[in-house]
């Protein structure tokens, strides 16, 4: 789940983390009396949780409260790369004489946190990395140990950064590493952390990105999310607890466990067809769930057959049937759908399909194959 700006400034100032005096604002007028609070520089900010705002223009100085109200009429009215723009951040305008890009991710290939550091970056760290990656610095965080301020001090100086600013610079990198911990993220980055003309380093922008699997121990944060981004079909299968992703084709895939998931996708491409979207139902899904899910499924009008996958281990193959069976009655498809049972009753579950006149399969070869030709023959 991705967070806007001003959420993740609003955390970063919680930890310690200096953020520019400011507020989110709805509306135009909203906007110029912040803008009079803050006496009158600011800079208007959209808020949308896609990138390159500021070269979309969705990022402008105002020289007053008046040309602030002009800017926000201006930035709310837009869309940023198909995203409407329904808030925007006014913020006291710094002069700023360095930048500096800072982040704490996962990196994956060495199951660590790691620091992402460069004086060279700031908004423009993409080309940086690509041109220059000399310029990068990283440092792995033993999970265990936590971030030591020898590693802070070390980036500091593999930057250059100047000497009278590492102490800011470690009191800035810990706070970073407790956001990143506290709130279970998968990045928090400060693009462009900067030093003022009058020496002070602020985060003067903030990006996070919350690992979905850990909001269940932050409602707080699940509160935050902005669903613009979101697909219909992926909102509401949050409400069930399903794990969909919507794709470019036309089989449907409704498959308990995410490794089965990705196995089935590559089995109907293999045959030649092309999944509709990634759909896990998970262990013990019931009758409500599947019918949840079929709907889910059956609302992208390009979905011409339904797959099941389903491994009954640790729900019996034939409650997976009746249960199938039971959200057909509700959802009353109107496309083939082809189920693949292996498990606990696997024979009992496809008797029970078969007399429903349902297409069944023992192996997921067959099974895909069953549902690419099913697709193709349906009007």
């Amino acid at each position: 789940m991705k967070l806007h700006e001003y959420q993740s400034k609003t955390i970063f100032a919680k930890h310690g983390i200096p953020i520019p005096k400011g507020r989110v604002a709805a509306t135009a007028q909203e906007a110029r009396h912040i803008a009079e609070e803050l006496g009158g520089r600011v800079v208007i900010k959209a808020q949308v949780l896609v990138g390159g705002r500021g070269k979309a223009g969705g990022v402008k100085l105002a020289k007053d409260s008046i040309e602030a109200e002009q800017l926000a009429t201006q930035i709310l009215a837009m869309e940023i790369k198909g995203l409407p723009v329904r808030k925007v951040l006014v913020d006291e305008a710094s002069v700023i004489e360095q930048e500096i890009y800072f982040a704490i991710t996962n990196d994956r290939g060495a199951r660590k946190p790691v620091i992402i550091a460069s004086s060279a970056g700031g908004v423009d760290i993409e080309e940086v990395a690509s041109k220059t990656p000399e310029k990068i610095i990283k440092a792995n965080i033993d999970p265990l140990l936590g971030l030591r301020e020898y590693q802070a001090r070390d980036v500091a100086a593999a930057m250059d950064l100047p000497r009278e600013f590492w102490k800011d610079f470690i009191r800035i990198a810990a706070g970073l590493w407790e956001v990143y911990q506290d709130t279970d993220a998968t990045l928090a980055e400060i693009n462009p952390l900067v030093i003022t003309k009058d020496k002070k380093m602020i985060a003067l922008d903030g990006k996070m990105i919350i690992d979905d699997n850990a909001l269940f121990r932050h409602p707080d944060l699940n509160e935050m999310r902005d669903t613009d981004e979101d697909a219909p079909a992926e909102i509401e299968a949050r409400k069930y607890g399903l794990s969909f992703i919507k794709l470019d084709g036309n089989i449907g895939c409704m498959v308990n466990g995410a490794g089965l998931a990705m196995t089935s996708m590559d089995v109907i491409k293999l045959f030649g067809g092309e999944p509709a979207n990634f759909l896990d139902v998970g262990g013990g899904a019931g009758s409500e769930k599947v019918a949840a899910a079929m709907r889910i499924i059956l609302t992208e009008p390009h979905v011409k057959a339904v797959l099941f996958n389903i491994f009954g281990g640790i729900t019996r193959c034939d409650e997976v049937a009746r249960g199938i069976l039971s959200a057909m009655e509700e959802v009353k498809p109107r496309v083939p759908m082809v189920v693949r049972l292996v498990g606990t009753n696997a024979e009992e579950g496809r008797r029970l399909l078969e007399s429903a006149k349902m297409i069944t399969a023992e192996t997921l070869a067959d099974a895909a194959q069953k549902a690419v030709k099913a697709a193709g023959n349906a009007t």
